[in-house]
C-alpha cells in the first residue's frame, strides 16, 4: 500500500510520461492486462489512456487494471490513470523520510 507522500512521489514522475496502455472499448482483456504487467515490469511506473469508447468508469477500469496485475492506482486524472508496481529490481528510489 502506498502512502500520501509515496503517491505525491509517483504522481511528480508520471506528470511527463506518455501513456503506454491504451483502454478503449475491448475494456479490460487477458491481452492487455498481460501487455500492461509487461509495461510494468520493465517501468515500474506507468500511464494509462482511457478512450472515450470505453463504457466502463475510470476509477473501475483503474482499479480492475491494478488489481488483475497485481499494482497500486497512484493517481486518477482525468481519463488517464497511473499505475506502480514494485519490480524484482527497483528502478525508483523513493525519498527517505525524516
Amino acid at each position: 500500500m502506498l502512502t500520501g507522500k509515496q503517491k505525491r512521489f509517483l504522481r511528480g514522475l508520471g506528470h511527463n510520461l506518455n501513456p503506454v496502455i491504451t483502454v478503449g472499448k475491448g475494456e479490460i482483456s487477458e491481452s492487455l492486462v498481460r501487455e500492461t504487467s509487461e509495461a510494468l515490469e520493465h517501468h515500474e511506473l506507468i500511464k494509462v489512456k482511457i478512450l472515450e469508447s470505453c463504457i466502463m468508469g475510470r476509477h473501475e477500469v483503474a482499479d480492475e487494471l491494478a488489481q488483475a496485475c497485481g499494482a497500486e492506482v497512484a493517481q486518477v486524472l482525468g481519463r488517464t490513470f497511473l499505475l506502480y508496481r514494485k519490480a524484482d529490481e527497483p528502478k525508483l528510489e523513493f525519498p527517505k523520510g525524516k
